[in-house]
């Protein structure tokens, strides 16, 4: 494993497109949707890397990292992956408790012992958004105060002194505040720098050799982390459908803890298959990481220590989502399928996880029922569709025309992209199911309707009008 990993990092640094033998991932279809959604979104660029089985088996760049001057972006340049990061940071104390200096469920007091009702906050609580600290940065743009330089005890003195949003453990509401006092209480008690704990325990033992800190020019440069520069990605943004633009810059110190990472999508790829593999952290340490936080109420919110943990047509999915001035990351985590797919891009405004639900499509196996609607929308764009796989009822209104209707409107949209079930209910003793249908050129919804022996009474498709 550590020999196929250096390998592969070498392939990367000379911007080559890797698959590892034996990966089965189909390039050539990634680089289709990925090409599609870059020529749709006006998005600069998209970095994208790819874990089958267990290992980095594809990672591909496409677009441009930078506009003025143009420079194309490769598999080995760096984005801002912003609250990804938050995975990171929730790992550090993680590593922290292991070696017995902490424990999730310590309050802030024990390090801020005057945040007033904000200390009685757990480390836990901060790291699933459960504390009710007021989040610094709930908008979608910079605000004046983002602007300029801020050190983490000033943002701590503005923010986490507040009155809280709601008691400890009652609710679940996002805050960046919560993952600075995590980054905080990390240095507090390593004696080291946020960045240097996570390179010595985390990036280095993984190979995450180009990870660096996401950081303007006029940060404090006394700071070991090497900053993003002339080649590594560029920040851009627009205005509605303008122009795309340089994007501003979150001042220096605002990041830190909550968004404050940047690497190739290689590098997020080695994390991700250490959480598949389980190999960095131990038993018990993932098992907190994994497990999605219960309210006191006895509700449970789909987010754990720093991953949001879903169950989505019956497969556990983690990951993060990560959202900046000018840069948009998505990372997916199919732990049971050993899949994970992350996705990079330069811009704010193009959503990088309708890319990875196309990558998905492609490199997740199928569920039955979804397999099913996948070769019948397959059989009505080709006019070839079996009858027997429809009741009397299903083949009554399967007239000739309507295939012929169907498959003259259907077939010119090309094959899909995408095919997501959306609802699934009961009525009249037939399964209802909802799908989204992505092709090249529309977006069509599928309604089902089948019958307790599979058999389908209905499948209609029409424009999506969403």
């Amino acid at each position: 494993m550590r020999h196929s990993r250096g390998v592969a990092l070498l392939c990367l640094a000379a911007g080559i497109h890797i698959a590892h033998a034996g990966a089965a991932v189909d390039g050539a279809a990634v680089d289709r949707v990925a090409q599609e959604w870059l020529a749709s979104t006006g998005a600069p660029s998209v970095s994208i890397a790819i874990v089958h089985d267990g290992r980095l088996a594809y990672a591909k760049a496409y677009g441009a990292a930078r506009l003025t001057p143009k420079m194309p972006s490769t598999s080995s340049t760096r984005y801002a992956i912003d609250s990804v990061s938050k995975e990171f940071t929730a790992a550090a104390l993680l590593l922290l408790a292991e070696q017995g200096k902490l424990s999730l469920d310590d309050p802030l007091a024990k390090w801020f012992p005057d945040l007033g009702a904000g200390a009685a906050v757990t480390l836990r609580q901060l790291l699933t958004h459960t504390g009710g600290i007021r989040d610094y940065w709930p908008q979608d743009f910079l605000t004046p105060e983002m602007t300029r330089p801020a050190a983490t005890p000033a943002i701590i003195d503005e923010w986490a002194r507040r009155p809280l949003d709601f008691e400890p453990g009652t609710d679940w509401q996002y805050s960046n505040t919560g993952y600075v006092l995590a980054g905080a209480v990390v240095e507090k008690v390593s004696g080291e720098t946020l960045f240097e704990f996570l390179k010595q325990r985390v990036f280095t033992p993984l190979h995450m050799n180009r990870v660096t800190e996401y950081a303007p020019a006029e940060a404090d440069l006394t700071q070991t982390a090497e900053r993003l520069g002339n080649g590594d990605a560029a920040a851009y943004t627009r205005f509605g459908l303008g122009p795309v633009l340089a994007a501003p810059k979150e001042g220096a110190g605002w990041l830190f803890g909550a968004a404050g990472l940047a690497m190739q999508p290689s590098d997020l790829a080695l994390w991700d298959a250490s959480l598949i593999e389980r190999s960095l952290l131990q038993t018990e340490s993932y098992r907190q990481e994994f497990a999605p936080v219960v309210l006191k109420n006895g509700r449970t919110q789909d987010y754990a220590l720093g991953l949001a943990v879903q169950t989505i047509g019956g497969r556990l999915r983690l990951g993060h989502a990560g959202a900046g001035s000018g840069f948009l990351a998505d990372n997916r985590v199919w732990p049971n399928e050993k899949t994970a797919i992350v996705v990079l891009t330069n811009n704010d405004w193009a959503d990088p996880g309708e890319l990875s639900n196309r990558i998905a499509f492609i490199v997740l196996t199928p569920t039955p029922e979804e397999a099913r609607v996948r070769d019948l929308f397959q059989a009505i764009q080709q006019g070839t569709v079996d009858r027997g796989l429809f009741s009397p009822v299903g083949n009554f209104y399967l007239t000739p025309k309507v295939l012929r209707d169907m498959r003259s409107s259907l077939s010119p949209l090309g094959p899909a992209r995408m095919v997501e079930l959306e609802r699934e209910t009961q009525r009249g003793g037939l399964t209802l199911r909802r799908w989204k249908i992505l092709c090249r050129a529309a977006r069509l919804e599928a309604t089902e309707r089948s019958r307790p022996d599979g058999k389908f009474e209905e499948f209609m498709v029409a424009q999506r009008q969403d």
